[in-house]
This record gives C-alpha cells, structure tokens and sequence, in this order.
C-alpha cells in the first residue's frame, strides 16, 4: 500500500518539531480526514535555511510533511513556492488516491508558511 520511502518518512521523519526563531509559521488542516500541519520556517536573505513541522494525523501526512521540509531546506522561497503536491507524491515513489490530500496538505503548509513570512516582513517594514 505504501512505498519504501513514505513508511521510511513516517517512521523517521525529518525535521520535526518547531522552531523558537522561526519568521514564518503556517498551519493548514483538513476537516474531512482530521489531518493538521504546522510549518516553521526560518529565512535568511531569501533562503529558507531552516525548516519543522508538527503534524497531527495519518502516517501519510506525517510522510509528507516529512518529505515537504526536506525538499523545501536551502531553498529561495520562489523555488519553495513552485514545490507542488505531485512533487512530494513523486519523491515519495507514490501514495494510494486515497491519500494524496496529504501531499496538497504539505504543500500547502509550505505555502502558509512563506505567506506568514512575507506578511511578517511587510509589517515590519511598514513601522
């Protein structure tokens, strides 16, 4: 049912917990299913040079999310932006249909938390 990799995710996921510094925060969830992610970012001149996440839910979003912050690390945040769900499926080697919410759960919360972070500066710079 699921790959190598997403119970590798699940089982010892990356990047968990969160940040005390973090300058973006994003949280999304899902009534339908229960999933809920939270994602910390830290950016530095444009790049996210450090990223966590909780995740409350089912192993594939724990995977996910898991999979998400790996991806998104060392990354500007317009190359993080254009991380797509079907990008975290495919570095995953696949998630049943059943499943793929969680993929667009994690690219989600990659975006909230870059959308927090824009915000964030906005303000800062508008004092």
């Amino acid at each position: 049912m699921y790959s190598d990799k997403v119970m590798d995710h699940f089982n010892n996921p990356r990047n968990v917990g969160s940040l005390e510094d973090a300058n973006g925060i994003g949280e999304v969830g899902n009534a339908r299913c229960g999933d809920i992610m939270k994602m910390y970012i830290k950016v530095k001149d444009n790049i996210i040079t450090d990223v966590r996440f909780k995740t409350f839910g089912c192993g594939a979003a724990i995977a996910t999310s898991s999979m998400a912050t790996e991806m998104v690390k060392g990354k500007t945040l317009e190359e993080a932006l254009r991380i797509s769900n079907k990008a975290v499926t495919e570095a995953l080697d696949g998630l049943p249909p059943a499943k793929m919410h969680c993929s667009v759960l994690a690219e989600e919360a990659v975006h909230a938390a870059i959308a927090d972070y824009k915000a964030r500066l906005e303000q800062k710079e508008n004092e």
